[in-house]
C-alpha cells in the first residue's frame, strides 16, 4: 500500500514540529540544573569562542 504525498508530507510536517518541540522543551528544562547551563555555556565557547 503506497501512502499519498500529502499525507507523507503532514507526517513529515508532524514529525519536524515534534523534533524542534522536543529540542526546545531540553533546553529549557537544562536551565533547572545552573550547573548544566554552564558546563553547556562552556562547551559551545570552546567550540566556536576560542
Amino acid at each position: 500500500m503506497r501512502i499519498a504525498a500529502p499525507t507523507r508530507r503532514r507526517w513529515a510536517l508532524v514529525l519536524g514540529w515534534t523534533v524542534a518541540a522536543a529540542v526546545l522543551a531540553a533546553t529549557f528544562l537544562s536551565y533547572f540544573s545552573p550547573d548544566m547551563a554552564v558546563t553547556l555555556a562552556n562547551f559551545v565557547w570552546s567550540c566556536f569562542g576560542g
